[in-house]
This record gives C-alpha cells, sequence and structure tokens, in this order.
C-alpha cells in the first residue's frame, strides 16, 4: 500500500505540473509564415491564431485564391510550430515517457 500511496503522490505532482505548463504555454506563442514572409501568424501554444498580418504587395483584388493560399499555408506553419513548442515542453515534463492520454 506504501507503493501505491507514493505512486498517487507522484500522479498528483505531475498533474500540478501539467496545470501550470498548461498556463504558461497559452503565454507563449509562435510565428509561422508564408510567401517568403509576405504572409505572418502568430499563434499560442494552446493552438488559437492570435494574429494576421499581411504585407499590402500580397493583396491583389484579381488574385484571391493566391492570398487564400497563403493564409491557409502560414496557419498551418504557426499551428504546427504550435504542436511541436507544446510537445517539446510535455517530453520535458514526463521526462520523454510516451504517457498516453497525454499527447
Amino acid at each position: 500500500m506504501k507503493g501505491m500511496a507514493s505512486m498517487m503522490k507522484q500522479a498528483q505532482k505531475l498533474q500540478s505540473k501539467m496545470l501550470k505548463m498548461q498556463d504558461e504555454l497559452s503565454e507563449k506563442t509562435v510565428e509561422g509564415s508564408s510567401g517568403g514572409g509576405m504572409v505572418k501568424v502568430v499563434a499560442s501554444g494552446k493552438q488559437q491564431v492570435i494574429s494576421i498580418e499581411l504585407e499590402k504587395e500580397v493583396v491583389d483584388p484579381d488574385d484571391i485564391e493566391m492570398l487564400q493560399d497563403m493564409v491557409v499555408a502560414a496557419v498551418n506553419d504557426a499551428l504546427n510550430k504550435s504542436q511541436e513548442m507544446v510537445s517539446s515542453e510535455m517530453t520535458k515534463l514526463t521526462g520523454g515517457l510516451n504517457i498516453p492520454g497525454l499527447m
């Protein structure tokens, strides 16, 4: 029984650290871009888009499809970087252990 109590205590510590990490990640941001930086997207560690910045030169009323493609690419780039940041922080927290349901 002593081993079970110790394991429960460790699980509670891990849960506490995870909650703290989630709060910290919500404050961190990453930037994705496309078109050589003509479209920039900032996303949080919660995989939420914070802002989108477009250079004037990329806005062409005769080629809306290109702008749409560039925005999608920049958003995907930012969200991928955000996911990588979360994964990296989770690996630090768990010491590299792959715990099902945490990632």
